[in-house]
């Protein structure tokens, strides 16, 4: 798990809509791919699933005041999509950081 710090404390619904409404198309950009990923709010906290190719969510982002919990589907470490959505997910983090960056709490 990778936990990150945004220096202010974040809505789960304000993070689940801005990944959802901009994973997709950012991703389209980057990869120059169709593929199509699917953002759920579950729970367990935020999902990022591509179930056509991929067993079980990619990640998972659980929100804890102003930290965010990352779990990442240890399967697809080196697959180049998953590296192009993490890629993806920091410059989102940074957004909604107010700009003030992140910091890695801890990544183990």
């Amino acid at each position: 798990m990778k936990i990150i710090t945004l220096h202010k404390p974040i809505a789960t619904e304000k993070l689940y809509n801005h990944i959802k409404d901009q994973l997709n198309p950012l991703f389209r950009k980057q990869r120059q791919s169709d593929l199509e990923f699917l953002v759920e709010n579950t729970p367990e906290g935020i999902k990022i699933l591509q179930p056509e190719f991929y067993d079980g969510p990619l990640y998972t982002i659980a929100v804890q005041d102003d930290e965010l919990w990352i779990t990442r589907n240890e399967n697809y470490v080196d697959d180049v999509n998953s590296v192009t959505i993490e890629s993806i997910l920091n410059l989102l983090f940074d957004d909604l950081s107010g700009k003030l960056g992140t910091d890695l709490v801890e990544e183990g």
